[in-house]
């Protein structure tokens, strides 16, 4: 399926006019649509609560607005408790889900009175030492081996250093118990960015049945079951997009088969998306700097990996369009470059597109979700700003560029002056 902007040349001239390119664009519209049709497609738990993954996009008005969709956060270290502190998410609204976690984070979060969600048996020992033990407690699950669909292979456990064996859950469930803790949930994340409608049901399928083996086994009060994340999104035009009615309904039905006749029907379900929420949501908007002609044919853009490092590191497809030239034939192949003194600062690789001009102006989709979160200033180069386009057609600065001065700001404690 072709991929189409959510803005136009006019509206991105418009911006740009104001706040200079590079800079990551947000679609407030698309959001707010999105986290209706996930509400609406698990509405028949009554518990059913999202809690956004803060790592994907860690900006407090991108977590306002999904708070005000009724989405709270899922945060993994004392940074994004703070970033979540700071718009208001505090309490219940907030899962703690970290792992090698240092005692400040887990105080931090106990402060807020966030579900606290043990990566290991051990930490039961971390919780005691800290105080009395949250009457509510999530445990992470990890069932070793391959996580398949079918006779695919989806992911692989074992080799994640998350979660605990089935037989340690049971072990802190005992411990947790004796140290007055009342209710339980489960937690595990099993494969990343799927992109078939398959991979929540028969998640959801491997927890109820393990909690209803450790309810047996231990007594435990389960009062939720989180599936996280991993529900993905197609990067590129060919792949298949998911259906979030059709991911709900089957694990709707998972829910009745299992869940239900073990007298566990009234358990809410959670779930810990970041991805999905809003990478389709997010444009990187580039201006074309330079041509280059050698061996292959380059573009050079004025965004580098710093801001996008997805396919620098893991080889990731993401589509590019040339805002006016949408319907333009793609005659032409390039490579999509930045800036960086490292050859794998590309955009895109051989990659078919229309005629490029410098001045044009470059999107790059699907950058909503784990792109400007793991941006970087090797090369010294500067983080770049962060725009949301409004419902109604405005703009707004959500995070301002870096200068200079805040790359140099942790070298206060030197004796060297820098200037601007």
């Amino acid at each position: 399926m072709k991929k189409i902007p959510f803005i136009t040349l006019e509206k991105a001239k418009e911006i740009i006019a104001e706040i200079p390119t590079p800079f990551h664009l947000y679609d407030e519209a698309g959001i707010r649509r999105n986290a209706r049709a996930l509400k609406a497609a698990f509405a028949w738990n009554k518990g059913f609560q999202e809690f956004f993954a803060v790592k994907a996009t860690p900006n407090p008005y991108i977590l306002k607005i999904l708070h005000e969709e009724g989405c709270g956060c899922d945060c993994a270290t004392y940074t994004e408790l703070l970033l979540a502190e700071a718009v208001g998410i505090t309490g219940q609204d907030v899962m703690f889900s970290s792992n090698v976690t240092p005692e400040k984070d887990m105080r931090k979060a106990e402060e807020m009175g966030a579900y606290i969600n043990l990566d290991d048996a051990t930490y039961v020992d971390f919780l005691e030492r800290l105080g009395p033990v949250p009457e509510t407690v999530c445990l992470r699950y990890n069932p070793g081996g391959s996580f398949s669909l079918g006779n695919t292979i989806m992911d692989m456990p074992r080799d994640a250093k998350y979660g605990m064996t089935e037989d340690q859950m049971a072990g802190a469930i005992n411990r947790l118990m004796k140290l007055g803790t009342k209710h339980f949930g489960i937690h595990a994340f099993l494969a990343s960015n799927t992109t078939t409608n398959e991979y929540y049901p028969e998640l959801a399928s491997q927890l109820f049945r393990l909690a209803v083996r450790l309810k047996n086994a231990t007594g435990a009060d389960f009062r939720f079951i989180n599936l996280s994340g991993g529900i993905g999104v197609d990067y590129r035009p060919e792949q298949p997009s998911c259906n979030i009615q059709t991911i709900g309904d089957g694990v709707r039905t998972k829910f009745e088969q299992i869940m239900t006749p073990a007298g566990l029907g009234d358990v809410a379900i959670f779930t810990e998306l970041g991805r999905f929420m809003l990478a389709p949501y997010g444009h990187l908007v580039s201006t074309v700097l330079h041509q280059k002609h050698i061996y292959r044919e380059y573009i050079g853009l004025d965004a580098c990996a710093t801001d996008l490092i997805r396919p620098a590191m893991y080889g990731a497809y993401h589509h590019i369009t040339v805002l006016g030239k949408e319907d333009a034939i793609l005659d032409h192949v390039y490579d999509v470059t930045g800036g960086l003194c490292e050859n794998n600062d590309k955009f895109a690789i051989e990659r078919s597109l229309p005629a490029i001009e410098r001045g044009d102006i470059v999107v790059i989709h699907d950058t909503g979700a784990h792109c400007y979160s793991m941006g970087y200033n090797y090369n010294g180069k500067l983080r770049s700003a962060e725009v949301l386009l409004r419902e109604d057609g405005t703009f707004q600065k959500i995070r301002r560029a870096e200068t200079p001065m805040d790359y140099f700001a942790t070298l206060d404690c030197t004796e060297f002056t820098f200037h601007n």
